[in-house]
């Protein structure tokens, strides 16, 4: 897969706390600093996982590119002021920048946000809300299958481009033995995780009989769509 890594033309800010993603950005060959968002996931909704996991990454992009300007203004956050007041839309912020007017030869900034859930017979999971939910979703997996549905948008600062895209993958599983899940939950990183599922997990992964798709994209961060948004708005 060729990349624009040998290229130290445009900085990345990955906007994500994710271990998994910023393992695969530096698998990717990129350097990149952090930022969260910070926004509450559950005021935005929608019906299909698709459109859920695109309007999370945009309004994730939306609430840093916000404290960017907040930043650079000098202004004090309160509780971060990372969710955008309704009315302004990224597009102005993003004008407002003080780099949105760099010369030509100015580096630009790509900002990299993204969201997962998974699909479960057409339900969509996102963070188990406890425990025992968390307990009832990998029992469910348990000789089925479940698909996840990640999101990737990448927003040039300085052009204001933005691109986005969504991937989904299937992840069909042999039993998984009750001993395997009661080590999971009192281990307690499936509580993080969309839909309780981390497939990567070396108590997870000899339990996966078949996965259709790229393990990157169920590990949050597909590496041949990010390359390509890179691409398009580079």
């Amino acid at each position: 897969m060729g990349t624009v890594t040998d290229s130290p033309s445009f900085k990345i800010i990955l906007g994500s706390s994710s271990i998994a993603r910023r393992q695969i950005l530096e698998e990717m060959g990129y350097e990149f600093t952090l930022m969260s968002a910070d926004i509450d996931e559950k005021v935005i909704r929608k019906e299909k996982p698709e459109e859920l996991v695109m309007a999370l990454a945009e309004a994730k992009a939306d609430a840093i590119i916000s404290k960017l300007q907040n930043t650079e203004n000098g202004e004090k956050d309160d509780n971060e002021q990372t969710i955008l007041i309704a009315a302004d839309t990224a597009e102005a912020i993003i004008s407002r920048l003080p780099g949105s007017e760099q010369t030509t030869d100015a580096e630009p900034t790509l900002l990299i946000t993204c969201d997962q859930v998974v699909v479960y017979k057409g339900m969509i999971r996102e963070k188990p809300s406890s425990k025992q939910e968390a307990r009832q979703f990998l029992k469910d997996y348990s000789n089925g299958f479940a698909a996840t549905v990640s999101s990737v948008l990448v927003t040039n600062l300085k052009t204001k481009s933005r691109r986005g895209e969504w991937d989904k993958v299937e992840i069909h599983f042999q039993e998984i033995p009750e001993q395997v899940i009661d080590n999971l939950i009192a281990e307690g990183l499936i509580l993080n995780v969309a839909g309780g599922l981390i497939i990567e997990h070396p108590l997870i992964l000899p339990h996966v009989k078949k996965v259709d798709g790229a393990t990157d994209s169920v590990m949050g961060l597909p590496k041949d769509l990010t390359e390509r948004l890179i691409r398009e708005v580079f």
